[in-house]
C-alpha cells in the first residue's frame, strides 16, 4: 500500500509542533502537498526549512501472527514520524529508507493518521558544513544555490509481512571469472520468539539454503553463495550485461515469513595503479560527472534520469562520477543495463563538521546495502575536497594546509573509507579527492586539474604532468563553465540595463557555481562585441579546453594516467555552467569536442602554441591512441600542414605520412610534423587522418598567424 497523492502541510513552528500529530486537529485549513515531491515546488513552502506533513488512510487491524512495517523511502533530511498520535521513530538520511513496526500502533480501529516533521536546513556557508547532503546544497555547483530539497521525496509504503520480517538486506558480488561468482548476502531481520530459522536464496537457476538458530529480536546473518559458471558482466565497451533475479526468502516453521529480491550481475573489479580491471581486463576510463537531474532530484522523471545515463553511453564514454549525491535509482538501473560503470561518490563535500563523524558512517552501511547489488557501481569514493577551498583558485590541488594531517582526511575520511571496505570489499574505496600526497599517505589521490580556466591555457597540463606524472594519474574534474544567453545578470533583453562591459561579473560567476576571476581568464571581456557575444565565446572557450585536456590525458593511457571524469554531463541551472549540456540537455560546443576526443580510435598532435610568428618552426609529436581490443592492421597517417592566407586562398605548407600496424588498448607515437610558418600565412592549420580498413578518423588543429604588417 503506497501513501502518495496530496496531503496536508504547514510550515513547522514549536507551537503547531506540540499538535500536529493528534488525529483530532483540524488541518482543513493547511496547504496540499504532493508526496513525494519537494515543498519548495509549492510557492507558499518556497522559503520554509521545516514542514508538518499529514495524511489519513485506512487499513485494516492485521490478521495474528501478521505484522505491518511503514517504510518511508526518502525523507530529506530529517524527519520524526507520528502514527495515530503516538510517536513511531526518526529518520535522518535523504536516501535511506526507514522501517518501522506499526502493529501495535494500529490499534482496533482502520481509519489512521500519518503525520511527519520534515526538517531540512540550508547551506549557510558555514567553514564546516554539518549536513550530509552534498550536492544537493553545495552552492558551487550550479543550480543548486538557494533550492532547498526539502520533503518527502521518495514514496511511502505499508507492507505486511508474517511474524518474521526482514529490516535490512544486502547482496555484494565478491569475485566473479568464468568458472564461479560469489556473492555475499546480509541479512537483518527481527522475530519475536527464539527458534530455527531458514534462509533460502535462489539465483540462476541454483538454490541455496542456511539454517540459522534465531534469537528473540534483531538477528543479523551473513553469508556466502557461489554459482557455478556465470555469464560475466562487463563494460558496454568489452562485452554483454546479463542481470540475474536474486531473491532471499525467511522460512519459518516451513512457511514464507518475509522475502526479498534484486537483480545482480557477476563481475570483478580491481583497481592497481590507478588503472582499473574489470573482470581482469585493463580498461581506461573514459568519464564525465553527474550531478542531480534537477536542482530538486524529485521534481525530475524517470525517464529524464535514464536519458542522463544514455547521453554518457552515447558521448563515448564508459564511466559516470555520481558527484557528491546518491543517485536516484534509475541512474543505477539503467547504467546495469547498458554496462556504464559508476564512481560513486558519498554525499561529503568540502570541510564538514566533526559532528557528522556517527551518521557519516551509519550512512556508509546504509549506501552499500542500498547500492551493493549493482554490478555498474565500480568505485566507491568516501568525500570530495575535504578542505577549505582557497580564495585564489589554482590549477592543481591546494597544497598550503595539506601537508599536516587533518580531522576532515585523517579521521572522517578514514572512517568512512574503513566502513565501505569492511560492508563492501569488492570494489576499490578512494578515502578522497583532490589530496595531494600527503603525511602519512604519500602516494596521493585524484587529481582535480583546472589549466586553462583556473590559470594559463589548457595545454599547460602536459608540461605539468611531465613534472608530477603522479598528478594525472587518475583526474576526477577539469573542464570550464560556460554562460548562457538567458542567464538574468547578462541584462540582454533589458535596453536600460548596465552597458557592456559594464556588468556585476561576480553575480554572473555565482550564478553558475563559479569564481569570477577564473571566468573573466577563460574569456576576457575586452575579446567580446557584446554581453551576447561573450557569452557565445565562453562556449567555444569550454570545448578548445575539453579538447586539448582529453587529448593530453588520452596520450598519457596507462603511463601513468588510469582515467578521467570532465566536470560536468549537464548544467542544473538556465544560467549556465560546467555541464557539455544545458539545462535543457540541448548540446553545446563543448558536447561536440568531447565526443571527437573520446571516439575509440583518436589521431592527435601537440598542441600549437595560441599565436605563431611568421618564420617561426613547428615541430609536433604525432600519437594515435586506440581503446580497441584487437590492433589495427595496415593502417595509414596523413598529417598535412596547411596555411590560409591574408587576402585569401591558401596553400600547403607540408604534408607527411606513416603506415603501420597500431597496437590494441595503447598509444602509439606515430612520428613528427615539421613546418615553417610562411610569412604570407594569418592562420595556420595542421589537418590528421588515420584511414584503415573501415575507419576513417580525422582531427584539425588552428591558430593564429601574428601579422607582419606595420
Amino acid at each position: 500500500m503506497e501513501l502518495t497523492g496530496q496531503w496536508r502541510a504547514t510550515t513547522a513552528n514549536d507551537e503547531m509542533r506540540r499538535t500536529f500529530h493528534q488525529p483530532e486537529l483540524d488541518d482543513r485549513a493547511w496547504s496540499e502537498i504532493t508526496v513525494p515531491g519537494h515543498w519548495s515546488s509549492h510557492p507558499e513552502f518556497a522559503e520554509a526549512h521545516a514542514v508538518l506533513h499529514r495524511t489519513r488512510f485506512v487499513l485494516k487491524v492485521p490478521d495474528v501472527d501478521r505484522r505491518c512495517w511503514l517504510w518511508l523511502d526518502g525523507v530529506c533530511q530529517q524527519g520524526d514520524v507520528w502514527l495515530n498520535g503516538r510517536y513511531v521513530g526518526t529518520t535522518d538520511g535523504y536516501f535511506i529508507s526507514h522501517g518501522f513496526d506499526i502493529t501495535e500502533h494500529l490499534e482496533d480501529r482502520s481509519d489512521h493518521l500519518l503525520a511527519v516533521d520534515v526538517t531540512c536546513a540550508p547551506d549557510k556557508g558555514a567553514a564546516a558544513r554539518t549536513s550530509l547532503l552534498g550536492a544537493l546544497i553545495d552552492p558551487e555547483l550550479s543550480g543548486t544555490a538557494g533550492e532547498n530539497p526539502g520533503g518527502i521525496w521518495h514514496p511511502v509504503r505499508i507492507r505486511e509481512t508474517g511474524s518474521t520480517a526482514i529490516l535490512f538486506s544486502r547482496t555484494v558480488c565478491l569475485d566473479a571469472d568464468p568458472t564461479s561468482a560469489t556473492l555475499a548476502l546480509r541479512c537483518v531481520f527481527d522475530t519475536p520468539d527464539a527458534g530455527p530459522v531458514v534462509l533460502r536464496t535462489r539465483v540462476c537457476g541454483h538454490e541455496h539454503e542456511l539454517e540459522h538458530p534465531a534469537a528473540a529480536g534483531e538477528n543479523r546473518v551473513e553469508w556466502t553463495v557461489d554459482v557455478p559458471e556465470p555469464e560475466l558482466w562487463w563494460p558496454h565497451s568489452l562485452g554483454d550485461q546479463p542481470l540475474h533475479d536474486l531473491r532471499c526468502e525467511v522460512v519459518v516453521d516451513g512457511e514464507v515469513s518475509d522475502s526479498f529480491e534484486t537483480r545482480v550481475g557477476f563481475r570483478s573489479v580491481r583497481m592497481r595503479n590507478w588503472i582499473l580491471h574489470v573482470n581482469g581486463e585493463r580498461l581506461f576510463v573514459k568519464g564525465i560527472g553527474m550531478l542531480p537531474t534537477s536542482a530538486r532530484p524529485g521534481d525530475a522523471s524517470a525517464a529524464e534520469v535514464a536519458e542522463d545515463v544514455l547521453a554518457a553511453k552515447r558521448a563515448g564514454l564508459n564511466m559516470i562520477r555520481v558527484i557528491s549525491h546518491i543517485a536516484r535509482p534509475e541512474v543505477y538501473e539503467t547504467a546495469d543495463e547498458i554496462g556504464m560503470l559508476l564512481w560513486q561518490d558519498f554525499p561529503l563535500r568540502g570541510q564538514m563538521a566533526r559532528g557528522v563523524r556517527p551518521q557519516a558512517t551509519r550512512q556508509a552501511r546504509e549506501a552499500v546495502d542500498l547500492l551493493g547489488h549493482h554490478p555498474s557501481v565500480t568505485v566507491w569514493c568516501a568525500h570530495d575536497e575535504p578542505f577549505k577551498k582557497s580564495e585564489t583558485p589554482a590549477p592543481t590541488p591546494p597544497l598550503i594546509g595539506q601537508q599536516t594531517p587533518s580531522w576532515n582526511r585523517t579521521v572522517l575520511d578514514r572512517s568512512v573509507r574503513r566502513v565501505l571496505n569492511r560492508t563492501d570489499g569488492s570494489r576499490p574505496v578512494v578515502a578522497h579527492t583532490a589530496v595531494p600526497p600527503t603525511f602519512p599517505d604519500f602516494d596521493g589521490t585524484t587529481s582535480h586539474l583546472w589549466f586553462g580556466w583556473h590559470h594559463g591555457r589548457a595545454a599547460d597540463l602536459a608540461a605539468a604532468a611531465a613534472r608530477i606524472p603522479r598528478m594525472a594519474r587518475f583526474v576526477t574534474a577539469f573542464g570550464a563553465a560556460t554562460v548562457e544567453r538567458q542567464n538574468p545578470h547578462l541584462d540582454l533583453d533589458n535596453p536600460d540595463g548596465p552597458q557592456w562591459p559594464t556588468l556585476d561579473w561576480a553575480e554572473i560567476a555565482a550564478s553558475i557555481g563559479a569564481p569570477s576571476e577564473s571566468l573573466l581568464h577563460l574569456v576576457a571581456p575586452e575579446r567580446a562585441r557584446d554581453a551576447e557575444d561573450w557569452a557565445r565565446m565562453t562556449g567555444v572557450a569550454q570545448a578548445e579546453v575539453i579538447k586539448t585536456s582529453i587529448e593530453l590525458l588520452r596520450r598519457l593511457k596507462y603511463r601513468p594516467t588510469g582515467g578521467f571524469s570532465l566536470f560536468y554531463l549537464a548544467d542544473a541551472s538556465e544560467a549556465g555552467g560546467f555541464g557539455v549540456l544545458d539545462r535543457q540537455r540541448r548540446a553545446k560546443p563543448g558536447w561536440q569536442a568531447l565526443l571527437d576526443a573520446c571516439r575509440p580510435v583518436i589521431v592527435v598532435a601537440d598542441p600549437l602554441r595560441p599565436l605563431l610568428s611568421p618564420g617561426e618552426e613547428i615541430d609536433l609529436a604525432v600519437h594515435v591512441v586506440s581503446d580497441e581490443r584487437t590492433s589495427i592492421d595496415e593502417a595509414q597517417v596523413q598529417a598535412t600542414v596547411r596555411a590560409n592566407i591574408t587576402g585569401g586562398g591558401s596553400a600547403i605548407v607540408s604534408e607527411q605520412r606513416w603506415g603501420g600496424t597500431i597496437p590494441a588498448d595503447d598509444c602509439s607515437l606515430i612520428g613528427r610534423v615539421n613546418a615553417i610558418v610562411p610569412g604570407v600565412a594569418n592562420e595556420l592549420v595542421v589537418s590528421l587522418k588515420l584511414t584503415a580498413e573501415q575507419l576513417t578518423v580525422t582531427n584539425d588543429y588552428r591558430t593564429p598567424v601574428h601579422s607582419l604588417a606595420v
